[in-house]
């Protein structure tokens, strides 16, 4: 390529002999069925190499837009290229919301659910449990179309991208709903620890920031329905609009102080008309059982200075058991603990090295699309259902077409 063509945090520069914006499905079946390796790339933001490739990368982003309320709206058909700004908007025009956004509604709906990524809230499964059906391209042109009756189902649906190109998808919907978020400053050390359980139970959608400088919470951003007055469990509430990270600007976050407003303009933490074009900063998010999440906080406490020196901030939130194969939270309601780190990979990686050692005692599994050292040996064995998803990927694939080293050192 003529271009460098870089993730969205420019930490990646892509190896691609070219990259392909397929404008018809015809076109993409050509590329695929025409390339010996390639990746699809959506809208890059992840921070390792599970999208880089050798060959082609190919983005949906040409494809027209599909998004198509079925008779009983109860789901919704939708094209590989579409992204969660672009979902949230069409359903709110049809008085339908999916179950929970991620925290950027930049990001591409199919890239998401390939690498299960999640928002947030104790009764809520990440944003691939939504997903109900599947349309997949694979190599030789043909097209593998399943649902939740198909065994392969649970396997394909967080798929890294292994499996073939996925040109659509059908999620389950839900009428639309209203929430409030409200924002509260430093939650005692005393409140994480006597209270933990209840903090992260008392909304739709709870997170935890901190910079990991002292031993409370900075802040605390409450999304729910219900009005709320006074402190939370010794937090205060915000005098004005915050921002996650310190400094940065606060017009760029969805509206706070309790004002109700639609879930599309409250369950992300960023405004859907802020779209930004790089990141200064690398990502890390490791998920651990819910019932370790106090043990597994005082581990990374333990470790407070070493992080704090390259951390930005510390996300920590919910996600509820699901079944999907290769999710993180399968079998287990998680704690996410997510770190968003200053740009410099040099400095990060020992910090993450150090991390991982202090969560392995809880079965952290890390986010598939962020950066993490753990061998690949390590994460089969904490996924039950590994063996069977690298099985899956040679009847889909068998002759490689969508692997790349990454996905080869995982699989073995």
């Amino acid at each position: 390529m003529s271009e460098r063509l870089t993730n969205w945090a420019g930490n990646i520069g892509f190896g691609a002999r070219r990259l392909v914006r397929p404008r018809t499905l015809d076109e993409l079946r050509e590329v695929v069925t025409g390339s010996e390796r390639l990746r699809v790339l959506g809208s890059g933001h992840s921070f390792n190499r599970l999208a880089d490739t050798d060959g082609d990368l190919v983005s949906l982003a040409g494809l027209p837009r599909t998004v198509e309320v079925a008779a009983d709206r109860a789901t919704v058909r939708i094209d590989g290229g579409v992204r969660y700004g672009e979902l949230a908007t069409r359903l709110a025009d049809e008085g339908l919301a999916v179950h929970n956004m991620a925290s950027l509604p930049h990001i591409s709906v199919a890239g998401a659910v390939a690498t299960a990524t999640h928002g947030s809230g104790v009764g809520n499964g990440n944003l691939a449990t939504a997903v109900s059906g599947l349309e997949i391209l694979r190599a030789d042109g043909s097209m593998a179309v399943l649902d939740r009756s198909d065994p392969d189902f649970a396997g394909a649906v967080v798929g890294l991208g292994a499996l073939g190109v996925v040109t659509a998808l059908t999620l389950d919907v839900r009428p639309a709903f209203d929430l409030r978020q409200y924002v509260y400053e430093d939650l005692p050390e005393a409140s994480l620890h006597g209270h933990l359980d209840e903090i992260l139970s008392a909304g739709y959608s709870v997170s935890l920031f901190t910079r990991w400088t002292g031993p409370g919470v900075d802040q605390v951003w409450l999304k729910r329905t219900e009005p709320m007055e006074g402190d939370f469990f010794g937090a205060r509430p915000a005098a004005g609009p915050r921002h996650p990270v310190p400094g940065m600007p606060t017009e760029n976050c969805t509206e706070q102080g309790g004002a109700p407003g639609p879930w599309h303009a409250r369950l992300p933490h960023f405004r859907m008309e802020f779209t930004p074009s790089s990141g200064e900063e690398l990502q890390s998010e490791w998920h651990l059982p819910r019932s370790a999440a106090l043990a597994a906080i005082e581990a990374v406490s333990g470790l407070r200075e070493r992080v704090a020196a390259v951390l930005q901030v510390c996300e920590i939130r919910t996600i509820a058991a699901d079944t999907l194969w290769l999710s993180p939270h399968h079998g287990r309601d998680s704690l996410a603990l997510h770190f968003t780190w200053i740009a410099d990979t040099e400095a990060v990686l020992p910090v993450v090295a150090d991390l991982e050692e202090a969560l392995a005692p809880f079965g952290a599994r890390p986010h598939w699309g962020k950066i993490f050292t753990t061998a690949p040996s390590e994460l089969r064995a904490g996924y039950p259902r590994f063996a069977d998803f690298a099985a899956l990927t040679t009847r889909f694939d068998p002759t490689g077409a969508f692997r790349n080293p990454w996905l080869d050192a995982l699989l073995g």
